[in-house]
């Protein structure tokens, strides 16, 4: 797979492949090819996550130390195959008024589509849309576990648990954890009906505050930086309708290919590390996919 341009097959669908011998982690010198081996490896976990929910695309077409692009309407040239649709943009944002072109990525065609266009991270709402094009509500809550300065991912690892916890006694019992392949670690439950993303926000919101009042010396709820020095960040404003959290499974834009993955809750403790797509792919392989919800 080093031919300059050509158009593949991908499951009844066309589709254009260019420079697939792109380094796009100088770091490790990871090409465009072996990012598609990589999605090819995922295909059914990331597609289960990626299902009837618009996708954000962060793209470094020149590889990771290059200039990056944030995409959220379907661009100008995608194939005609790719399932979109038009809707409004959430109020209080930039666009309020205004409707988007948001695109879908249904099979593995659509992952080479974002990949071939240098689209490292794919990021996803918590709500989703219906078959027949309808906006339904938020169907699970995220929490970002963001470490501030002097803490890491021991420290994540800590407040995960007690958010996980706290979350049971709300109801929500199935939490899964997600290290982001960044800094820290991402919190799913799954709702037991969809609901309004404002009023998951405002659970989350308060979940948030509540153990910062708690926990002061480890958690914080408010993104003032003077307070973060050795605290972990409960990020809720990401279930905000307008805002997307980088998908499960989805690799990550920094200098090597590491990956948000899914994690069982035997591993969230000390030592708990970011993995790389080689090392998800490995485990998705051998043990199954943990984000059961």
């Amino acid at each position: 797979m080093t031919a300059e341009r050509r158009t593949v097959d991908v499951g009844g669908r066309p589709v254009r492949l260019t420079h697939l011998d792109r380094v796009l982690y100088p770091a490790t010198g990871t090409t465009k090819a072996e990012v598609m081996d990589y999605l090819v490896r995922v295909e059914p976990a990331i597609l289960r996550q990626l299902r009837d929910r618009p996708v954000t695309r962060i793209r470094w077409p020149g590889g990771v130390d290059g200039e990056k692009f944030f995409e959220k309407n379907v661009p100008r040239g995608a194939p005609s195959w790719l399932r979109h649709q038009r809707l409004p943009a959430s109020p209080g944002t930039d666009d309020e008024g205004t409707t988007l072109d948001l695109p879908f990525i249904d099979d593995l065609a659509g992952l080479m589509w974002a990949a071939n266009s240098g689209a490292l991270e794919l990021h996803t709402p918590q709500w989703t849309v219906g078959p027949r094009g309808g906006l339904r509500g938020a169907d699970r809550l995220v929490v970002d576990l963001d470490p501030g300065p002097g803490a890491g991912l021991d420290e994540c690892a800590r407040v995960a648990h007690l958010v996980a916890e706290r979350l049971a006694t709300e109801g929500l019992g199935r939490t899964v954890p997600v290290t982001s392949g960044s800094k820290g670690l991402q919190l799913y439950a799954p709702l037991p009906r969809p609901r309004p993303a404002t009023e998951v926000r405002q659970l989350a919101h308060d979940l948030a505050h509540a153990l910062a009042g708690e926990h002061p010396d480890l958690v914080v709820a408010v993104q003032r930086k003077d307070l973060r020095g050795g605290k972990v960040l409960l990020d809720w404003s990401q279930n905000h309708p307008a805002k997307t959290t980088i998908t499960p499974w989805s690799l990550r834009g920094r200098d090597r290919p590491t990956v948000a993955a899914p994690r069982d809750w035997d591993e969230i403790g000390p030592g708990l590390r970011q993995l790389t797509a080689d090392e998800a792919a490995d485990r998705l392989a051998r043990d199954g996919d943990p984000f059961d919800l």
